[in-house]
């Protein structure tokens, strides 16, 4: 199995801030503080398809909890029969409980109601979270975690 531990020197020249590798191929995500005191090891769901995956560095810009959803219009013009907007804290909304949003626009570290997801390449683009796991990234990351997507 690719799920293993990683070394963080291998993908960042530090760790100031914190810093969060998503690994696509393993469909696994790597977290470490920016004291190293912590090192934590997520399965995710990640993108269906290529043309969906954004790789490269970025950082989380904003933290949300219970977020809205709203389809991008990409989303919609595959699936018309998507809502206009999700509000958060309900089970029908794909962002979970909790939302880390990167500097790229609509992309997301996020948890899901749907756990069939995690472990698969299920996701629109984003990378997925089980929901307790994304609470704990919540709480541990901040706004500025450095963030690379391989």
């Amino acid at each position: 199995s690719s799920f293993r531990m990683l070394q963080w020197q291998d993908y960042f020249e530090n760790t100031k801030n914190g810093v969060i590798l998503c690994d696509t191929r393993s469909r696994a995500l790597h977290y470490w503080s920016a004291d190293e005191s912590v090192y934590l090891l997520f399965p995710t769901a990640v993108p269906v398809s290529e043309d969906l995956t954004r790789r490269g560095k970025t950082e989380i810009v904003r933290k949300a909890e219970n977020p809205p959803w709203t389809p991008t219009p990409s989303m919609r013009e595959r699936d018309p029969s998507l809502p206009q907007r999700v509000e958060g804290g309900v089970p029908e909304n794909p962002l979970g409980v909790r939302g880390l949003y990167l500097s790229w626009p609509a992309y997301l570290i996020h948890g899901t109601h749907d756990t069939r997801k995690i472990g698969r390449k299920s996701s629109n683009g984003c990378i997925g979270l089980y929901n307790e796991h994304i609470k704990q990234m919540y709480d541990l990351t901040k706004i500025g975690t450095q963030v690379l997507v391989i």
